[in-house]
């Protein structure tokens, strides 16, 4: 699978862009990590910067591959789980995003070919003068092996929150 060929595919789900509401679709499985990254309108704007540019992700560990950048509604990524040929594609199309003085952030939902069905979106808030990314997630497997995998991809998914949360506090604290 590459970039070039996500334009036609279809989202693995129905519900989407329903983390801009805050909504958990029945059946699927809700993950929601909120931290607080720093305090200053410098930490804002970087850490923002690095959400849209999709640098989170890269300096995360994630390889992703985006048909734009800043990410926009329509936006296609293209991931890779696991290693070299043997890791799985990833495909996501982002369905809603914010550019807000004091909230930056976006969405993507899965698209058919991604081993599990849902949507995640990354928002970076400032309350005051503190600063907080949040990660707000909804997810159930969407092949046989993600299936048989069970509890294993939602602990991933917890793990790449935390591990995206101390990612922008690094990038956004330079």
């Amino acid at each position: 699978m590459k970039l070039a060929d996500l334009g036609g595919l279809r989202f693995s789900y129905d519900a989407v862009g329903s983390t801009s509401v805050d909504k958990t679709p029945v059946g699927y499985h809700r993950l929601e990590h909120r931290e607080s990254i720093g305090h200053g309108d410098k930490v804002f704007r970087r850490a923002a910067e690095a959400l849209m540019s999709w640098k989170m992700h890269s300096a995360a560990g994630v390889r992703i591959k985006a048909t734009d950048s800043p990410a926009v509604i329509g936006t296609n990524s293209l991931g890779r789980l696991g290693v070299g040929s043997l890791g799985l594609p990833v495909p996501c199309r982002v369905v809603w995003t914010v550019d807000e003085p004091d909230r930056v952030g976006f969405a993507y939902g899965t698209l058919a070919g991604h081993p599990e069905s849902g949507e995640e979106s990354f928002l970076i808030t400032r309350e005051a003068d503190e600063v907080f990314f949040t990660l707000r997630a909804y997810s159930r497997p969407a092949t046989w092996y993600t299936r048989l995998g069970g509890p294993v991809g939602r602990r991933a998914q917890a793990f790449f929150a935390h591990r995206y949360a101390a990612t922008l506090k690094r990038l956004a604290s330079r």
